[in-house]
């Protein structure tokens, strides 16, 4: 078998290379070269130079060696990773034609079924109308329709932690679960073993599963799908048939759902019912693919945003561990502000270094996916700290180089958000570097430049992002002391930030002391009154 991978993947190689020799004597007539980086071998490339592991500090290292823009291929397939928001800017945005098309992934969209899946779709008339209903429902004009959705559940989710601390985790997969289906689809999870909760939880699964480096060779050779189900090494059909099932049910079900109440006039307002209502008349011949559209949409906005919630949620838990500091300073804030009661939107522009801490908590830690996913070649060198990756749909010149078609383009996010010429001890967690005169400082290079990917491919759910993760952390801070666990001797043990995950960087498991503030605060949660939100 091994001799038989072997054979293929050079044989691949050698395919790949004589295409680009046949094309490219035409394509690039000067005979430019290529941006600088590791050469490798022939024929593979730099198969042995490639990271698979902190592939983010390795391009941060070969950055200072070669330069801001690192070219290399492997087995044939060419790879360019970008080091700085002056590369990124120049081809994601001002070449956005040539650089905003996506990998071909046939284990994830064609076999798996998240076609439905909006970063996953090629460039093109389908991607463009599916980011256009998105952002409809999602831009800064619209999230404040959401706002009472938002805080009711995290006022659900004070509620939770006072009576479970320890269970912060699994609350707050939750909470992201219960703002974004009720804002989606207009549903109220149960609070134990929902099964929408369940259902979009395995598509995630199967979404990391599928970005696993080399897990699917499938993605490798596509004319694998071929081989009938009863041949050896077939397995991943099983696996694909399973998550295709799934998928169906997570965008289908709900969206059903929302039809039926619709017909029986007790819809509840949501993302969904909009879209319905808004298409064309039954008898329309447009009428199947507007709904498919708008069923996409609704499904693809929780899967979106559960994983890299989850994710950011449980750093802040840990920072407010590591950082007591910082903790404090939110807390004197917000007690200036609030005088004891919770939090509202109306506040934000009155606490600028609350705002602060989310701002460098999305630089300090990136959950960007890794792109792996997306990737046709899964001999990836693709991890966490890279925005996902984009693909160039044509040749093109670029600063006295040739990129050719089909090179896979990262940003390396992580680089651009730890430039110490930018941000200076680029490790530490420093709220204040996005301050002046206690204000947030307008010159300031906020992570938006490169924390939600880039160009026409960024995230169009990052108002909504941000709008969440506002409203939780001032609630919990309002209300709760982080600070980490008691080790045997009575004294706090020092946590590590350590992070694992195959598609976005989550904390490893930890635990955290979370106590209420004081028994006012105990009072007030165990009597809130949500039925107004």
């Amino acid at each position: 078998m091994l001799l038989q991978l072997v054979f293929l993947l050079t044989g691949t190689a050698l395919v790949r290379y004589l295409q680009r020799y046949l094309v490219e004597r035409k394509a690039n007539p000067r005979g430019l070269p290529r941006p600088p980086g590791p050469k490798g071998y022939p024929l593979i490339g730099a198969l042995f130079e490639q990271p698979l592991q902190n592939s983010w500090l390795t391009y941060d290292n070969w950055f200072k060696r070669y330069g801001d823009m690192v070219y290399f291929e492997v087995l044939g397939q060419p790879f360019l990773v970008l080091g700085s928001l002056r590369r990124t800017g120049d081809l994601f945005d001002k070449r956005s034609s040539k650089y905003s098309d996506r990998p071909p992934t046939p284990m994830t969209v064609e076999h798996m079924k998240f076609d439905y899946a909006l970063a996953a779709l090629p460039y093109g008339y389908s991607w463009r109308r599916h980011r256009r209903a998105f952002r409809q429902h999602f831009n800064p004009g619209q999230v404040p329709k959401y706002d009472g959705t938002q805080i009711k559940e995290a006022r659900m989710f004070l509620r939770r932690l006072l009576n479970a601390p320890d269970e912060f985790a699994h609350h707050i997969h939750h909470l992201i679960a219960a703002i974004i289906m009720k804002v989606s689809y207009g549903i109220t999870v149960q609070e134990t073993d929902d099964p929408y909760i369940f259902r979009a939880q395995e598509a995630n699964k199967g979404f990391t599963d599928a970005g696993v480096t080399g897990r699917y060779l499938v993605n490798t050779f596509p004319a694998m799908k071929y081989i009938p189900s009863w041949f050896p090494g077939t397995g991943w059909k099983k696996t694909a048939k399973y998550y295709a099932g799934i998928n169906q049910l997570v965008s289908v079900k709900p969206f059903e759902f929302v039809k039926q109440k619709i017909a029986e006039g007790t819809a509840s307002p949501s993302v969904a019912s909009a879209l319905i209502n808004g298409l064309p008349a039954k008898r329309n011949p447009n009428r199947e693919d507007e709904e498919n559209v708008a069923r996409n949409v609704a499904a693809v906005s929780y899967l979106a945003g559960e994983d890299t919630l989850a994710s950011t949620f449980l750093s802040f838990f840990l920072v407010m561990c590591l950082y007591p500091e910082a903790q404090k300073r939110a807390q004197a804030e917000l007690d200036h502000v609030l005088n004891g009661r919770l939090p509202e939107f109306s506040d934000k522009s009155s606490l600028p270094y609350t705002n602060a801490l989310l701002h460098e908590l999305n630089r300090w830690h990136l959950v960007l996916p890794s792109g792996m996913g997306f990737l046709s070649y899964q001999m990836s060198v693709i991890d966490r700290r890279t925005a996902i990756p984009h693909y160039t749909s044509e040749d093109d010149e670029y600063d006295g180089y040739f990129i050719p078609k089909g090179t896979i383009v990262m940003g390396n996010s992580w680089s651009i958000l730890r430039d110490p010429d930018v941000y200076s001890n680029p490790d530490s967690f420093m709220p204040e570097r996005f301050l002046k005169d206690g204000q947030l400082d307008p010159n300031a290079q906020y992570p938006s430049v490169a924390a939600f990917g880039f160009g026409r491919r960024v995230c169009p759910g990052q108002y909504m992002s941000d709008s969440t993760i506002f409203i939780v952390i001032a609630s919990v801070l309002s209300n709760f002391d982080i600070r980490p666990p008691l080790g045997d001797d009575g004294k706090p043990v020092q946590l590590q930030p350590r992070f694992g995950g195959d598609l976005s960087a989550h904390p490893l498991p930890f635990e955290a002391r979370i106590q209420p503030r004081s028994s006012k605060v105990v009072e007030m949660i165990r009597n809130l009154d949500l039925s107004g939100l």
